[in-house]
């Protein structure tokens, strides 16, 4: 499975369910894919059903995937919209309270900081999200 954009907070959690799935590294495997979830779009998306499988399926959260975009005509493409339900959140309960799900934060910022803590959002790369901490002090 190839995340695009794992460094985001949607893309680290499907990185990270991956793994405890099974699935091999992104460095170990360029070609072939099974899999590409696409959490950027535009022309990384184009790119991707290059490393697809024929029969391959490329899921995005971003746009609809433009099927004309392959040469594979077996390969797929599919816009994902989250529909929570109550067997999927439990599974990622049970990959969190094992430890094998963590969210990515960038940094924890007191609330008196909100107002710098959002401009950063639009001009820093973030590995992780932003936490705001309304606790003593903030």
């Amino acid at each position: 499975m190839l995340v695009q954009g794992g460094a985001g907070g949607v893309g680290s959690f499907a990185v990270q369910i991956a793994r405890a799935l099974g699935a091999e590294r992104f460095e170990d495997q360029v070609a072939d894919v099974d899999v590409v979830f696409d959490a950027v779009g535009g022309e990384t998306q184009s790119r991707s059903w290059a490393v697809l499988r024929p029969g391959g399926t490329l899921v995005s959260i971003v746009q609809p995937p433009d099927p004309g975009a392959t040469a594979d005509a077996t390969a797929r493409g599919v816009f994902f919209v989250v529909q929570p339900d109550r067997a999927g959140l439990e599974a990622i309960t049970e990959l969190i309270d094992n430890g094998r799900l963590a969210p990515a934060v960038d940094r924890v910022v007191p609330l008196s900081e909100t107002r710098a803590a959002y401009e950063a959002l639009a001009r820093e790369h973030r590995r992780g999200k932003i936490v705001l901490h309304a606790g003593e002090g903030g």
